[in-house]
């Protein structure tokens, strides 16, 4: 029996759960096939196709440059790997806010097109129009609170969000928002822990936090940063579990050694 639970597809229902049960959910971003056959095999519950790709995958400074089909695609590939996992998808940034029926055809875009499972938005009370298109179309949402990547030139900043009571207040109201609108989580991002903490315990819906401290349902870690592939971003909630980079280069420079002195390919590796 256990085998077979085991094997059990990871729903936003089985988040509702988790939380009532006080298990914690854990999420990792995930890009391309290949990446995402080994996070699915980890047996982690959500991978987030996060516009995160944007930097990571493409090497831009923001998450505002990738577009509707760049995400489709990233989205497809992780798609096409995946058999236990819940794939979540950012709506990019200009595919949904202002315009309840973009936002509408931008989640079914995605939802058809790449067989993901869920879509992501940013913000709270000045997107629910876009949320509740959306979800009348029985497309799943995720929340996200807080730091607002996609929102990064009106921030000005990346520093911590909601330290101000005004902020907080209405982080608080927007999570609530959220909860009452039907969203099945909420991604909090690098806001107070003691805030996380009651946003999690008032609301209903799990909340994920990156940078929100131990008190949420769940987190979630860029999956470049959490392998040291990245080596440039040292934010204080980051653990790196290896270093990649360094790992990866050496195995490279080895390679050139050896092809240099014509060591490879060696007898055993050859017709």
């Amino acid at each position: 029996m256990s085998v077979h639970k085991e094997a059990k597809r990871i729903t936003t229902h089985t988040l509702r759960e988790m939380k009532r049960q006080g298990e914690k959910i854990t999420m990792l971003t995930g890009y391309d096939y290949s990446m995402a056959r080994i996070l699915d095999a980890s047996g982690i519950d959500v991978i987030l196709v996060g516009d995160s790709a944007s930097n990571v995958m493409a090497g831009h400074e923001t998450t505002l440059p990738i577009t509707l089909d760049q995400m489709i695609y990233h989205a497809s590939s992780v798609v096409r790997a995946v058999q236990k996992a819940l794939v979540v998808v950012d709506l990019p940034f200009g595919s949904y806010q202002g315009n309840s029926k973009v936002a509408l055809e931008s989640a079914i875009r995605i939802m058809k097109e790449s067989g993901a499972h869920a879509v992501k938005v940013e913000g709270g009370s000045v997107i629910q129009e876009s949320i509740k298109r959306i979800l009348s179309a029985g497309v799943p949402v995720m929340g996200h609170l807080g730091l607002t990547p996609q929102s990064i030139y009106k921030f000005g900043t990346y520093t911590v969000r909601a330290r101000q009571e005004e902020e907080a207040q209405q982080l608080m109201e927007d999570a609530a928002l959220l909860d009452e609108l039907g969203c099945f989580a909420l991604v909090l991002e690098k806001i107070p822990a003691e805030l996380a903490g009651e946003i999690s315990r008032s609301i209903d819906i799990p909340t994920i936090g990156i940078g929100g401290g131990s008190q949420t349902d769940g987190q979630v870690l860029v999956t470049h940063d959490l392998l040291g592939l990245t080596k440039d971003f040292h934010p204080r909630f980051l653990r790196r579990y290896l270093e990649l980079f360094d790992t990866i280069k050496d195995a490279m420079q080895e390679y050139i050694v050896d092809v240099r002195r014509g060591d490879f390919p060696n007898q055993n590796e050859q017709y």
